[in-house]
């Protein structure tokens, strides 16, 4: 039984410590170089206790920091360069990320152009939607369904625009990509995107790089149980490249099915051929982390990305953040259609929010266009939907130093929702809305 029982985070909390931690820190960068064996993690951490046990002082409460400095200190003895290397830079990484976070929280994006960003807010302002106080007024004023009309509207004019640049490029676009973070609403823009390029003569096949998956047992796990599939290192992106290259040479590749179900991939299944005017079309998570097409040229590529860049203050003066917006739309959907409880999704939503930072935001400049799927009438919806679950959340995590993150979302959402009135009735929105997508009632099969 291990001398050390508890640990010293960085905000000063003191919490139970659990090798299991270690184990996954070393697995995930093993991982990041390649790496799949858990069992080689999982004897390195044991080395890791080992030295620690031997080092701290009987009184002592050893910090994150000194445990990481040990991690690496095991990693390069074992000859594991490769992967101390990855962990000492993820580590360099995250360090100047808390730093950077108190500049970044009270700005929109650094990523998004900010023409971009100026055009949304002056949609807003222009719609008497900039503020939630404004959003109310127009609610109280009977105007919800011609909200979500305007909102609608400005949001199929954006995936024209994009349909529109698209044809513009003619027979060089091979690969389209919808690109964006979780429930950014990209299945409902690849549809529209889709219906639209159809329109134009353009034929598109689509690839679903979800079944390029590891098998499950390959992933990290927390102490939780919680599996990570929010990582690009949980895809096999070595064999979406060769199989994409391959297609666009004209040339028939059997890609693998995924079971969810039983968390297996099952290679060779599928058989795929694309024509000289055919177009892949890729939904994924992913879609810009540049070595999932690595081996194919830019020009052959259309990259979109979309994010709900909802531009509206709060209560608090501040902007709603996007990711709030998100964490609810996947609270909703994945309650109705995954028997998800929206209590594992915000407890799980630290590792959306890790990997989205690190694997999918700082690509944003690379993309052709930019669509917004944030919609001002879903503030309204989420709050009769979710308000409730907040409220208990608040006080659920509340001084729990294991769940610092689900306390700091959850209240901060509480904070905006009880500032919305909220909207019961969902039948003005229609039924190839987006958040459909989420809430149900869509005309898409998903």
């Amino acid at each position: 039984m291990t001398k050390i029982t508890h640990v010293v985070k960085r905000t000063g909390a003191v919490v139970p410590f659990n090798k299991e931690r270690i184990t996954n820190a070393i697995y995930r960068a093993a991982v990041a170089v390649g790496g799949r064996d858990r069992s080689i993690a999982e004897r390195l951490a044991d080395q890791v206790v080992e030295m620690l046990e031997q080092t701290t002082p009987p009184d002592h409460i050893p910090t994150i920091e000194e445990i990481q400095d040990v991690v690496e200190k095991v990693l390069i003895e074992n000859g594991h360069a490769r992967t101390a290397k990855a962990y000492i830079l993820y580590r360099d990484e995250r360090a100047r990320k808390r730093k950077e976070r108190a500049r970044l929280s009270s700005q929109p994006s650094e990523n998004i152009p900010w023409r971009k960003i100026w055009e949304v807010l002056n949609w807003a302002v222009d719609h008497d939607l900039h503020t939630v106080g404004r959003l109310n007024a127009r609610i109280a004023r009977g105007e919800f369904p011609d909200i979500v009309r305007e909102a609608d509207r400005a949001y199929n004019e954006d995936i024209t625009t994009a349909s529109e640049i698209i044809r513009e490029r003619g027979d060089k676009v091979k690969i389209v990509i919808i690109a964006g973070p979780s429930s950014s609403g990209k299945t409902t823009t690849t549809i529209k995107l889709s219906h639209l390029l159809k329109k134009m003569g353009l034929s598109l096949v689509p690839l679903t790089v979800d079944n390029y998956f590891f098998d499950l047992e390959l992933h990290p796990r927390d102490e939780f149980g919680d599996y990570d599939f929010e990582t690009p290192q949980a895809l096999d992106l070595a064999l979406i490249n060769e199989h994409l290259v391959r297609l666009i040479a004209g040339e028939e590749v059997r890609i693998p099915f995924y079971n969810f179900k039983t968390g297996k991939r099952y290679d060779n299944h599928t058989p795929m051929r694309i024509g000289p005017k055919d177009i892949i079309l890729i939904d994924s998570l992913h879609g810009l982390y540049a070595d999932m097409t690595r081996d194919v040229d830019d020009e052959q590529k259309f990259k979109l990305y979309i994010e709900p860049l909802l531009q509206m203050k709060g209560p608090d003066g501040e902007y709603v953040r996007w990711t709030d917006l998100r964490l609810m739309r996947r609270m909703v959907r994945d309650a109705a259609y995954r028997a998800y409880d929206p209590q594992q999704t915000l407890e799980h939503w630290h590792y959306v929010r890790t990997s989205e930072m690190r694997n999918i935001i700082p690509y944003i400049n690379t993309t052709d266009y930019i669509v917004n799927s944030g919609l001002p009438y879903e503030l309204p919806i989420m709050k009769a939907r979710l308000f409730h679950h907040f409220e208990k959340w608040v006080e659920l995590y509340k001084g729990d130093p294991l769940r610092e993150d689900a306390f700091m979302r959850a209240e901060r959402v509480h904070r905006l929702l009880q500032a919305v009135t909220a909207v019961e009735d969902d039948s003005p929105i229609p039924p190839d809305s987006l958040l459909r997508e989420f809430i149900g009632g869509s005309c898409y099969e998903y």
